[in-house]
């Protein structure tokens, strides 16, 4: 069986983005643009030097520029405190009367937890902000503050 040379670029780029499928790294989808513009060079009836040199600057230029893209992006918040992971971020609950230690019982979802207050300076009682979970702990603020 004899490949031409835009076959075996086209089975690297499959391989890669198998690979990247079971491993779940983006970058090896840029590295397999790169392989798809060396077999598009290759059909264009480039030497090997060009389709080394096409690859080269189509993959290693899509992954600088997905490196840089997402090193300017904002994290996220950590999964404690992330809305969009944990509902019960943002709730609010009432404070009854607090601890010397900075923690209260209260009442959410129709069971008890523990509160800890995650505000600076003394607590009082009163309505609060759900900032983070930990574990079976709610870390609260005074509503209205972030």
């Amino acid at each position: 069986m004899d490949w031409s040379n835009s076959t075996v670029w086209l089975v690297i780029a499959g391989v890669l983005v198998a690979a990247e499928l079971t491993s779940g790294t983006f970058y090896l989808l840029m590295l397999a643009l790169g392989a798809l513009a060396a077999a598009a060079a290759s059909a264009l009836g480039a030497g090997l030097a060009m389709q080394l040199v096409a690859a080269a600057l189509v993959g290693g230029g899509a992954t600088a520029a997905w490196h840089y893209h997402r090193a300017r992006s904002p994290r996220s918040a950590p999964f404690q405190s992330n809305r969009d992971v944990n509902l019960d971020v943002g709730g609010t609950v009432h404070v009854a009367a607090w601890q010397p230690d900075r923690t209260a019982r209260v009442q959410y979802r129709g069971a008890g937890w523990t509160a800890v207050y995650a505000g600076d300076g003394a607590p009082s009682p009163g309505e609060f902000t759900i900032v983070a979970v930990e574990g079976n702990r709610l870390l609260l603020n005074q509503s209205g503050r972030s």
